[in-house]
């Protein structure tokens, strides 16, 4: 029945409507029923409002600089299912992929007919573990949403990383920051370390009162490590990291705005506590690895004349940093903005945040359940040149081609979802 990844794609699409189902229950029977392989996997388990990824990734060409197999499992997916899961930057072949999934759905079935039916999530997770036991040397577990009770929350890692608790996925996770800020702290485990981002004080206070009942060191950014920033060009940024007894080390990168220093220097702390557990690091292969760091639809130049720029900013805190690294850039011409969103997100917010900084906006919408319609985003938007597009597509080629004749710069963000299909669609579009 899945001999071919089509059918596994279409199952896992109608696997969907299960939707988001928080808890761990699932996941552990699914994965006890597989000999759990998330026991044979040496975790670093990242969670965070926003930043995740970025620092995940350079904590990953780090790792590869210096000869590791290293593991990825991110969401969402910027490439369909194979998208969830890498090892050393390659994505899970189909065939691995399908000799997986008929390894695990066996197990399925039975949970289905339990009345626990496991979520799409949940079986790609399944998946994950069983790939990185039995091809990577250390594995880098992005947390879905919030933390204590998302579906990674099975790993027993050797580090923990929070990058920032920003509000986002209220609906779960509460509508304060303490309530998020306990969501996040439920990775940390029994004497495990964990290395704390920038954040608001009172999200700090709990996570540090979590770390303690649990005996888990924890280094926090400007408070145990620091960084102090040297220099910036349109083409990377040099800071200096201090940790005592360490460094300092002069960090080169490439990804823009000032949040992709405060990831990097997570990441650089992550590498310290792992030498310091025994781990075989070469600092220059590291630093190396840091600069070549670079993550597809975060604030990404897809097209330099006219500019045309790719971000998932998918919420408010996310939002603020994209609009800070466009003002750092210091561009001169008009620029344009293309936004669609998802519908359980704070977009009105967002929408008025972004509003003052673009001659217009653009609304749209995309094939998901839980995008936001273009008409409602409109009637959302302030702007005084807002325009409506039911068609994204569309509405980036009339877009693009008015970029390439008049050289202002375009825009383009939201939901990562959304980002991933532009992207793709824009790679085809711009090779012309």
């Amino acid at each position: 029945m899945f001999d071919r990844f089509e059918n596994i794609e279409l199952f896992m699409e109608n696997r969907q409507n299960l939707g988001i189902k928080p808890g761990l229950h699932r996941i552990r029977h699914l994965l006890e029923m597989l000999g759990n392989p998330q026991n044979d996997t040496i975790a670093i388990h990242v969670a965070g409002t926003n930043g995740k990824g970025s620092t995940i990734c350079y904590l990953q060409q780090a790792l590869q600089a210096n000869g590791y197999r290293v593991g990825v499992f991110s969401s969402p997916s910027m490439s369909g299912l194979l998208g969830y899961i890498f090892c050393n930057n390659n994505k899970i072949t189909k065939n691995q992929f399908i000799s997986l999934f008929r390894e695990v759905y066996p197990y399925v079935r039975i949970l289905d007919e339990a009345g626990e039916a496991p979520t799409e999530f949940e079986i790609m997770t399944a998946i994950a573990f069983l790939y990185f036991s039995r091809f990577t040397d250390i594995t880098l577990i992005e947390v879905g949403m919030g933390g204590r009770e998302d579906t990674t929350n099975v790993c027993h890692p050797i580090l923990s990383i929070i990058t920032n608790v920003a509000l986002d996925h209220t609906a779960f996770l509460g509508d304060t920051l303490e309530e998020i800020a306990c969501h996040k702290a439920g990775i940390i485990k029994n004497n495990i370390p964990v290395i704390v981002g920038k954040m608001n004080q009172k999200a700090l206070a709990i996570i540090k009162h979590i770390a303690c009942r649990k005996s888990a060191p924890t280094y926090t950014l400007l408070n145990d490590f620091f960084y102090e920033r040297l220099e910036q060009s349109p083409h990377h940024q040099i800071y200096q990291f201090q940790y005592a007894g360490w460094g300092p080390f002069r960090v080169c990168i490439r990804m823009k705005g000032t949040h992709q220093v405060a990831n990097s220097a997570l990441a650089v702390m992550a590498l310290i506590q792992m030498t310091e557990q025994g781990f075989s690091i070469d600092w220059q292969k590291a630093l190396n690895g840091i600069y070549r760091a670079h993550i597809p639809g975060r604030f990404e130049v897809v097209h330099s004349d006219p500019l045309i720029v790719l971000d998932g900013a998918h919420n408010p805190a996310g939002i603020q940093s994209f609009l800070d690294t466009i003002q750092s850039m210091n561009h001169r011409n008009k620029k344009h903005l293309i936004f669609a969103g998802f519908k359980d997100k704070d977009v009105q917010t967002m929408l008025t945040q972004l509003t003052p900084y673009f001659s217009s906006i653009t609304l749209t919408s995309f094939n998901h359940p839980r995008a936001a319609k273009a008409k409602e985003l409109y009637k959302l938007t302030k702007s005084r040149q807002k325009y409506l597009w039911h068609n994204w597509k569309k509405a980036v080629d009339i877009l693009v081609d008015r970029s390439k004749i008049s050289h202002h710069a375009l825009f383009i963000t939201g939901s990562l979802h959304f980002i991933a299909l532009v992207r793709h669609y824009l790679q085809t579009k711009l090779s012309r």
